[in-house]
């Protein structure tokens, strides 16, 4: 005997087993006795479209079994909404109470996304964000700080509540990037919050490329932001790459040539610190039209920097004409 089938509250139910195809079904799924019983009882409830504190109680059971099942998220949610406007109660205090149960469960599965989309119509249906949400998030994100669905709703959170000028943002940023100068996520959701509402929802091009003005200020504080990271660790990709994003939005990397260069040794690449800075001067060569500099650069970082992409370094070298470079001694 189940906990549903001896109990009171559900004696009205009558429960719809799950149809694997028969009684002799190919594939069977060998649920638990638990668990299949509390989905038969939650077939039945969404056949008869019940929305109430049962139900309520019977999705947070099945939830803590199997986290994963999107169906039981989104019932639950259109449960909660339901009872709201059923009972006329509070709707902010509602979803707090909601999200208060939703902070354990997703402490306990960090990387469930069904959790964050729950999380997501939770918080579409308030005008202004709870004081203890980003507090949360941070509490996330210091269980793994790369964590990409707490990322992916932490954009969704900055868009929605217009947190582009909020400066608690950026701080904890800056914040993630003292800890970890290499985590790109920081890196990605920096640029989101600082360039992302210029993003033209329906082209997907800048808004600076479809005739808005340049912040040239921002890009310099940017540029030099970069700058500074790169230098605490030259062969990081993330501050590179942010550092081409915003050149390319003044239309050249030239501007900082000179600083690339500085990693990149001498003409034969003795004292090279950085693959990155390498590639950067190659295409500040091709810039300025010098086809067997920007070469050179390619062949090093094919033979000795970064011989496992060589034939993507080859491409960019057939691209200018040049021939392919054959392995290095360090790849012989």
């Amino acid at each position: 005997m189940g906990k549903y089938s001896t109990s009171a509250e559900w004696a009205d139910v009558v429960p719809i087993p799950q149809n694997d195809g028969g009684p002799n079904p190919l594939a069977a799924i060998a649920y638990t006795e638990e668990y299949s019983e509390a989905m038969s009882y939650l077939r039945a409830v969404m056949a008869a479209h019940e929305r109430s504190e049962r139900v309520l109680k019977l999705t947070e059971h099945i939830i803590r079994m199997n986290p994963a099942h999107y169906t039981i998220w989104l019932y639950r949610a259109n449960t909660l909404f339901d009872l709201q406007k059923q009972n006329q109660s509070n709707l902010e205090e509602d979803i707090l109470e909601e999200l208060k149960w939703l902070d354990g469960i997703s402490l306990k599965h960090l990387k469930n996304y069904q959790i964050w989309h729950h999380r997501q119509n939770l918080l579409s249906a308030l005008s202004t964000l709870p004081q203890t949400e980003l507090p949360f998030l941070a509490l996330m994100l210091s269980k793994d700080t790369k964590n990409y669905h707490v990322w992916s709703y932490r954009q969704w959170l900055v868009r929605h509540f217009a947190l582009w000028d909020n400066n608690t943002e950026i701080t904890y940023i800056e914040s993630l990037l003292e800890l970890d100068v290499r985590n790109n996520s920081a890196w990605n959701h920096r640029w989101f919050v600082l360039f992302g509402r210029d993003v033209d929802p329906k082209s997907g091009r800048g808004m600076d490329e479809v005739g808005n003005i340049i912040d040239e200020d921002l890009l310099d504080r940017e540029v030099e932001f970069a700058k500074g990271k790169i230098r605490l660790a030259p062969q990081n990709q993330s501050p590179w790459n942010y550092l081409r994003g915003l050149l390319r939005k003044r239309g050249s990397l030239l501007e900082c040539k000179e600083f690339a260069e500085e990693f990149v040794g001498d003409a034969e690449g003795e004292g090279c610190r950085s693959s990155h800075a390498l590639d950067f001067v190659a295409d500040c060569w091709v810039e300025k039209e010098e086809k067997e500099k920007a070469g050179k650069a390619l062949e090093l970082l094919a033979k000795r920097f970064d011989p496992i992409r060589r034939n993507y370094w080859n491409w960019k070298r057939g691209l200018l004409g040049l021939e392919a470079v054959e392995a290095g001694p360090l790849e012989a």
